[in-house]
């Protein structure tokens, strides 16, 4: 698949780095602030660190999406991730995606090299559809039942799978509809979104099926509260279950995987697509 300036062999496994530059993520958040301020050169020290690490994408996101989130305003979100993809794009070779659900930005963060949009609401905010078509980059449609702010308020389910994957047949057509090409489409089945740790699991778990829609799909699970939750793990001891969880998505047929973990990411996915692809035959 083409990202503005840079293609990429979507059959093979790739690790997505995560770059919060917000105050409030539920990981990161304040990693490149101080007194609201933001601080390029330390967001410059992790995206440099991440591509040394093996990343092929950096996500640039300027507003929250954990549960509870506010929106930000348009403004504030330009401030917080043009000038962290410019910097980047002008000193490094890696593909930038845009963690956005805003026209004006999607516009703006295109214009500034970005090659990718990533989309929590799959392109439903007022315009996205048509920004985002103009832009004529990739788009990846994530699915989330509500809103940040809301999403985590009894969601349910007819059956998890199955509504997830009529969910993006509607947002496929729509975006056909308005000149984005399926081709340069990728989904997001939304770990956390709106879903319960048994919707988490059972969706890692049967995966294969929305992989069977023949799209490329990408996974973040890194440092969730599904892997706590089962481990019992406070957000920085999240690790090990979150290689699990990258290297379990691969084999069902997720092609990015975005992480805050980058280098133990790239070595769980490298081993694993060495075994998948293995014409050695062992002995008996």
């Amino acid at each position: 698949m083409l990202f503005a300036d840079q293609r990429l062999d979507l059959t093979q496994p790739h690790v997505m780095g995560v770059i919060n530059v917000t105050p409030d993520s539920f990981s990161d958040g304040g990693d490149f602030f101080a007194s609201q301020t933001l601080c390029l050169d330390a967001a410059m020290v992790r995206a440099r660190a991440m591509v040394a690490q093996g990343a092929s994408f950096l996500d640039i996101g300027g507003e929250s999406t954990r549960p509870g989130a506010d929106p930000v305003s348009v403004q504030a979100e330009i401030d917080r991730v043009i000038p962290v993809i410019e910097a980047i794009k002008a000193s490094l070779d890696i593909v930038v995606s845009i963690d956005t659900s805003t026209p004006e930005v999607m516009t703006l963060a295109a214009e500034a090299g970005a090659g990718l949009i990533n989309d929590v609401r799959a392109l439903g905010r007022k315009g996205a559809l048509q920004a985002a078509a103009d832009t004529k980059l990739p788009v990846c449609l994530m699915h989330m039942q509500g809103d940040p702010k809301t999403m985590q308020i009894n969601p349910s389910y007819n059956s998890v799978v199955s509504d997830i994957g009529h969910y993006f047949d509607e947002r496929i057509e729509q975006c056909n509809l308005v000149g984005i090409p399926t081709e340069r489409i990728i989904i997001d089945p939304g770990f956390g979104f709106g879903k319960t740790l048994v919707h988490n699991l059972q969706l890692l778990k049967h995966l294969s099926v929305l992989a069977n829609k023949g799209l490329p799909i990408l996974v973040g699970m890194s440092r969730k509260s599904m892997i706590g939750n089962v481990l019992n793990r406070p957000v920085d001891q999240r690790l090990h279950g979150g290689l699990a969880t990258a290297v379990m998505a691969y084999e069902r047929g997720a092609r990015i995987v975005r992480v805050h973990d980058v280098a133990p990411t790239v070595d769980a996915l490298r081993m694993t697509h060495a075994i998948i692809n293995s014409d050695v035959t062992v002995s008996q």
